[in-house]
């Protein structure tokens, strides 16, 4: 499996504790991907600044290509972060030079080499889209804990695998799970948190518990767990056994401070 992700990094930086991470949803399953053995690439941007630099090292030491990873003058994003027993509160969000992030057509060249291509709610790719599925692209989305936004129906019309996250399987849930893949989507997942996840294909709704652990931070558990999903997926194995999946590697993640 080659995967190529694309959009949002920052580096999350835990103010209390003086110490700033790489990541961002497509830059973590690209990680985590390749913590699972498979290929992966990131499309993105960063600033000339000193977490640009970071970042950019620390994906490439994680055997993630770089090769797309573009660099404008300006700040690298970042999210403050504080961790409240073991769960991390996010705070003030600054894009830098992402907010001037776009495809090239090189870059869209780039992308169509690869198996799949995942991106999120912040990758700011969503228009772009309609023009790699219909040039064949296995497209996955990870819309979080957004539910009714302007994205999502640019997006979701051209997105194969959807992701949301939630809290609890309930009637919201499954509703919201129907909707969005009467929309386009071949399968719609809800990771649920300590919950477990479901998945629904438009017949079946499917759940999945979770893998207990200690958790230390459960900064990219989430992402981890998209990444081991899709590689399952990809593999072959049915949505049950990719929710398990999902949930393992979404388990190592917990172990640790940060992202990766």
């Amino acid at each position: 499996m080659r995967i190529a992700t694309v959009g949002d990094n920052c580096m999350d930086v835990y103010t209390s504790l003086g110490k700033a991470f790489p990541g961002g949803n497509p830059v973590n399953v690209a990680v985590y991907l390749k913590r699972l053995g498979e290929g992966a690439s990131y499309v993105g941007v960063v600033g000339t600044d000193e977490y640009g630099t970071l970042m950019r090292e620390s994906i490439a030491r994680k055997g993630v290509d770089v090769s797309h990873l573009h660099t404008r003058i300006g700040k690298t994003a970042i999210t403050l972060v504080e961790l409240v027993n073991g769960e991390r509160v996010f705070g003030d969000y600054f894009e830098g030079v992402l907010a001037d992030f776009h495809l090239n057509e090189d870059d869209i060249a780039f992308l169509l080499s690869h198996d799949m291509i995942h991106t999120g709610f912040w990758g700011k790719i969503e228009k772009d889209l309609h023009t790699l599925h219909e040039l064949g692209a296995l497209i996955s989305f990870d819309f979080a804990d957004h539910y009714e936004h302007e994205i999502i129906d640019i997006a979701i019309p051209d997105v194969d695998y959807a992701f949301f996250s939630y809290t609890n399987d309930d009637e919201f849930a499954r509703d919201l799970m129907v909707k969005m893949q009467s929309k386009g989507p071949q399968v719609v997942v809800v990771t649920l948190a300590e919950n477990g996840s479901l998945a629904f294909d438009g017949q079946h709704f499917y759940k999945s518990g979770i893998v207990p652990v200690s958790v230390v931070d459960t900064m990219g558990a989430g992402d981890s767990f998209i990444a081991g999903f899709l590689r399952a997926v990809f593999l072959g194995y049915d949505l049950d056994e990719s929710l398990h999946f999902g949930a393992e590697n979404a388990s190592e993640t917990l172990k640790y401070m940060g992202a990766w």
